[in-house]
């Protein structure tokens, strides 16, 4: 049977030209690569989540560390390889911010396409499909890049132009590795790869210990496994340890805001059909998931499993330095990311924490190999029938993309239904009335926006910044007299921190209710019916009292309460919470910094009532007595 099928092989080979299998494989790679940065680019933004990373950009080049507001120590960014990537273009260029991240986005997302399109190429070629009468089409990846939010999130300065690069990086090296005998320094470079995988994203620990499992326990020497794990872990544990003594957490505080460990089963779910039920995701997948198996590219060939005998062990361990096993690692990173995502909640931007879910998926059908029958055998052999389920697929594939790509996303998306989940590029280009709000100052048009720059012009004295019910004033709590030459500083408590603390000045702290830059509100417990990525809602009495500005009326604003300012006074003394504040706010000493390595854990975990009389009771503090009336 393999001589049959190596004697059609040769016989096919010979009715196409050499030069052309490769020149369409590296123009597909080309083409869908470019169609993605296009696409990229004609959906180009960035989210106000994305301008958060840039304020933390602003204070490392101004010197004030990697913090969010000068004096108080808050990664507010969920990957740090992200953050200092930024920093280290934007310092080398000196560019604008935004279009530092604009360009790194752009390079990233086209170089995620290429690398795992050469990876999947790899794959089938060893696999067999040497033939030069087999074409490597591209498949998945188109299928991957027509989805509107793979577009959307190809700019938008967040981190997941980085993950899919990263993934796809990880995907190209594990395949070469798999398919050859590896080298030292080809095995180390693919470990400390992928011991990268925290600092692009938390999650993306998942698939960075797979695929350190799986190089380890290959066959080798345990002085290559012993360096394996040194290479490896260099640098996130050496980043893990300065993390915890510096933030005084495990992880970035956003995972603290948003109770990255609870669970959300059903808005999951509904996040899930969120994002497959508009685009029928499941279609691409499906078809070309048969079309693999149908046609069986990897029949008759493969790269060598190592020792047919000896024991069971040394077996199992040859079987792991395969494709096969590099495949069922990215399968499986795909749907442990996707239950982790479902158990969480999702989020609540259309599609984005999917991406590399999706991404994974379509990893081993990035390309999808095609064989063309020879001449004598068209319409009389199964190589005639495979050939059209292959062809098939692909035909149904570019069909779907065509019809995906011109969608206009998700349906009703600038609107935040019950759901909570919004098209956040569209609700944005709608909300500040820019097609691609990308600087800055392109904010200034969204609600708010301009009168808050206007309240701290007018208030040089300073002051704390509340948001009031008509969207053309906010109310300014003023500090307390006497006032320091200067002023006292002006404090902003806002939902949204990108656009509020890229058009102030480093000098005004910004901070907000749900706590991505704010440890006060971080700490809270969360709310079980709150909206998705904002389930946690601090009280401004409990910032009127922490800022210590003036707690009585006529100017406080009138919705709030001067006995809650009070308590909130009172319950921000009960002595845990004072040291979970101090792990971010205290002076950096060699004991600080021991004392937090100690209990990060613990201060991650630290939650209080937002309520301030309970979590009086809760901390067995003396209420104050009732503010008497004026």
């Amino acid at each position: 049977m393999e001589n049959t099928d190596t004697t059609e092989r040769a016989g096919s080979a010979m009715r196409l030209p050499a030069w052309l299998p490769r020149s369409v494989f590296l123009g597909g790679i080309a083409l869908t690569a470019a169609l993605f940065v296009w696409g990229g680019w004609e959906r180009r933004w960035i989210a106000d989540d994305g301008l958060i990373v840039l304020r933390t950009v602003r204070n490392l080049l101004a010197g004030n560390g990697p913090v969010f507001n000068a004096g108080e120590r808050v990664e507010a960014n969920t990957s740090t390889i992200w953050t200092y990537l930024v920093y280290a273009f934007s310092w080398l260029t000196q560019a604008r911010l935004e279009y530092v991240v604009l360009g790194i986005a752009l390079v990233l997302s086209g170089g995620a396409i290429v690398l795992g399109m050469l990876g999947t190429g790899a794959l089938w070629r060893g696999l067999g499909r040497r033939s030069a009468a087999t074409l490597l089409l591209p498949a998945g990846a188109l299928a991957y890049i027509a989805v509107p939010p793979a577009r959307d999130y190809a700019t938008s300065g967040l981190e997941s132009c980085l993950v899919i690069f990263w993934i796809a990086l990880l995907w190209l090296l594990l395949v070469r590795w798999s398919l050859r005998p590896p080298t030292t320094a080809s095995v180390l470079i693919l470990a400390f790869v992928a011991g990268l995988g925290p600092l692009v994203r938390p999650e993306m620990v998942i698939l960075a210990g797979l695929a350190l499992l799986m190089i380890f326990l290959a066959p080798g020497t345990w002085r290559l496994r012993a360096s394996i794990v040194a290479v490896a872990g260099a640098v996130p544990v050496g980043y893990q340890i300065w993390r915890m003594g510096y933030y005084g957490l495990p992880y970035p505080n956003t995972a603290v805001a948003k109770d990255a460990g609870g669970a959300k089963w059903g808005q999951g779910f509904t996040y899930l059909w969120n994002l497959v039920g508009p685009y029928w995701l499941w279609l691409p997948l499906l078809v070309l998931a048969v079309a693999v198996l149908v046609t069986r590219p990897w029949s008759g060939a493969g790269a060598a499993s190592g020792t047919e005998g000896g024991s069971a062990v040394a077996r199992l361990q040859s079987r792991l330095r395969t494709p096969g096993a590099v495949v069922a690692v990215i399968l499986v990173t795909g749907l442990l990311l996707m239950i982790y995502s479902l158990r969480v909640g999702g989020d609540f931007m259309h599609g984005r924490v999917l991406l590399p879910v999706l991404f994974c998926f379509m990893l081993p059908i990035a390309v999808l190999p095609v064989r063309i029958p020879a001449r004598e055998d068209w319409g009389r052999t199964r190589s005639t029938a495979l050939f059209a389920v292959g062809a098939g697929a692909w035909l149904v594939t570019v069909i779907w993309a065509i019809s995906v790509s011109n969608s206009s996303g998700m349906p009703n998306g600038t609107v935040v239904g019950k759901s909570g989940i919004v098209d956040e590029r569209n609700f944005y280009a709608l909300n500040t009335g820019h097609a691609h709000p990308i600087r800055a100052e392109d904010y200034l048009d969204y609600p708010r926006m301009r009168a808050m720059v206007e309240a701290i012009a007018n208030t040089p004295d300073g002051g704390l910044l509340l948001p009031a019910a008509a969207f053309t004033y906010w109310d300014v709590v003023p500090p307390p007299e006497p006032i320091p030459e200067g002023g006292a500083g002006h404090t902003v408590y806002f939902l949204n921190l990108g656009m509020t603390s890229m058009n102030v000045g480093l000098d005004v702290k910004v901070i907000d209710q749900m706590g991505l830059a704010y440890p006060l509100a971080a700490h809270t417990k969360r709310l079980d019916d709150g909206r998705i990525g904002h389930d946690k809602a601090l009280y401004p009495d409990w910032v009127v009292a922490d800022t210590g500005m003036v707690d009585i009326h006529p100017w406080l604003p009138w919705y709030m309460d001067e006995d809650w300012v009070a308590d909130a006074k009172v319950a921000l003394t009960c002595p845990e919470t004072q040291e979970v504040l101090a792990s971010s706010r205290g002076e950096l000493t060699r004991p600080l910094f021991i004392r937090n390595i100690k209990r990060a854990f613990d201060y991650a975990k630290y939650r209080f009532d937002r309520v301030p009389a309970y979590e009086i009771q809760r901390c067995n503090l003396v209420p104050p007595p009732p503010v008497e009336p004026r």
